[in-house]
């Protein structure tokens, strides 16, 4: 049995599978949820939860920049329990960007203020793959210190680990930069599968090690966030995209720590995604739960999915649209509550009321 036919909660284990952190948050709701186990009440967490719409978050990131912020415990403690004291969610997570372990070995590259992460020198030829050498616990001693200090603090509320996907990653790489076609990831994908096939397996080996760093340090769970990935056809992700997701996931298997996978726009991809090793499968606003579960088949929670937009209209109709989104979960086998996509600018709420349930 590969470890992507694994049922959640039944991997192999390690000696890292019993960290004391993850002992202090196994009987949590949030972990209790992912494992599709009976729940005291639904969990709540919120994507792009720790900052962006937080004045002390504004306050504290005054003046430094993003990469910089993330390659500071002291910082990225404060910054992730924020939103934990404010809205008392059921879980934290890891307060860092998709491109920290480029930067961490050696990528040139910035995240510039209201574009994103530009590359300097993008990666387009077969030579261009030697810049993606391995990644070692040396190169993030922050990511460790960070995560001791948060599992000290947070005690049985779970920490979740981080990292990008590595068709999103590629994505950066090729374009050097945010994109809104994609066409010279995609010019890659087409014209050149197999260097392709070798980027994605490269950016795959460095994503599975950076979130084992995470996992070894303490974290209670891990996902996987896939941006631009609802950009692709079913049939090309499969081909092109499953296989380097699917070796992300089958690296921290053994840990036995529940595993998510979300990307924006994936409502024709969501049971690909859940193939690729997932055992919750995050769900934009586009598809309802229901659906949503019906695409994704049985064995699998998932996690979702009020439409962002929706903190910006009068309570009642927030209210009015979380009982929607519990609804639609009610026939789940596990559900974690969360917003379709990221927390938006300049909003912040006290916490949802899905918790009524």
């Amino acid at each position: 049995m590969s470890a992507n036919d694994r049922p959640s909660g039944q991997q192999t284990t390690t000696a890292a599978s019993h960290h004391p952190a993850r002992n202090a948050t196994r009987d949590s709701a949030f972990i209790k949820a992912c494992r599709r186990e009976p729940v005291p009440h639904t969990p709540v967490w919120f994507m792009r939860q720790a900052g962006r719409s937080l004045p002390e978050y504004l306050k504290v990131r005054e003046g430094i920049a993003m990469l910089d912020s993330c390659m500071m415990p002291e910082l990225v403690t404060e910054i992730t329990l924020q939103p934990v004291r404010r809205h008392k969610v059921d879980a934290a997570i890891y307060f860092s960007d998709i491109v920290v372990p480029l930067k961490a070995i050696g990528i040139d590259l910035d995240i510039k203020p209201g574009v994103g992460p530009v590359v300097a020198e993008p990666i387009r030829t077969r030579a261009d793959l030697a810049r993606l050498r391995d990644l070692t616990p040396g190169d993030v001693p922050y990511v460790t210190e960070a995560i001791g200090m948060l599992t000290a603090e947070l005690g049985a509320t779970p920490l979740i680990g981080f990292a990008g996907a590595p068709f999103t990653l590629a994505s950066y790489l090729v374009e050097g930069g945010p994109s809104r076609s994609h066409e010279r990831t995609k010019a890659m994908m087409y014209g050149d599968p197999q260097l392709w096939a070798d980027l994605v397996d490269r950016l795959a080996e460095i994503t599975g090690a950076f979130l084992k760093v995470q996992i070894e340090a303490g974290a209670s769970a891990v996902q996987l966030f896939d941006s631009w990935v609802g950009a692709l056809a079913p049939a090309d992700y499969r081909r092109s995209v499953l296989p380097a997701s699917a070796k992300v996931f089958d690296a921290v298997a053994p840990y036995g720590v529940p595993r998510i996978h979300f990307g924006v726009g994936t409502g024709e991809l969501l049971g690909l995604m859940g193939e690729a090793g997932a055992d919750v499968v995050g769900v934009d606003w586009r598809v309802p739960l229901d659906e949503a579960a019906r695409r994704v088949g049985p064995g699998k929670a998932l996690q979702g999915n009020l439409d962002p937009a929706v903190l910006f209209a009068p309570t009642p109709a927030v209210e009015a649209k979380t009982r929607e989104v519990l609804d639609a979960a009610a026939g789940l086998e596990g559900h974690v509550f969360n917003l379709g996509h990221g927390v938006m600018p300049s909003r912040t709420r006290t916490r949802s009321s899905a918790r009524t349930r």
